[in-house]
């Protein structure tokens, strides 16, 4: 079997488990073609970018699956697992995705809701009378 490479990706509450292998360039996630997964171009190209800024789109396999979160999170966490899998291939990229910003894992997730509040902060509107 041809050598595989795996990395875990995160984005807010998304998770993604990236495999990468040499192959022709198709790129499946949660066994669904990545055009019919994500559904938007603009995902896409950000789910892609880390296989186009190494000039190695069409040299592997991508499979990925993902939870948690919503697309464009679960997108964001496939971007990082993708980054990750490739410098586990060929440590020298890590220098281009590093100044990309592709190895930054974005660890925004949305504040909990707290008692006496209406939401995370704020609170219940004022009435005086």
């Amino acid at each position: 079997m041809a050598e595989q490479n795996y990395a875990t990706g995160r984005r807010k509450c998304a998770i993604a488990r990236v495999w990468i292998t040499p192959g022709e360039g198709k790129i499946t996630i949660n066994g669904r073609d990545v055009k019919e997964y994500l559904g938007r171009p603009v995902l896409e190209i950000l789910v892609k970018s880390p296989l186009v800024l190494t000039s190695s789109e069409g040299r592997f396999d991508v499979k990925a699956y993902t939870k948690g979160g919503g697309i464009a999170g679960q997108a964001g966490a496939i971007r990082l697992g993708i980054s990750r899998a490739l410098i586990g291939y060929d440590e020298t990229l890590r220098g281009d995705l590093k100044a990309a910003g592709f190895l930054t894992r974005d660890s925004r997730v949305k504040e909990r809701k707290k008692y006496g509040r209406k939401k995370a902060r704020r609170g219940f509107q004022f009435v005086k009378r």
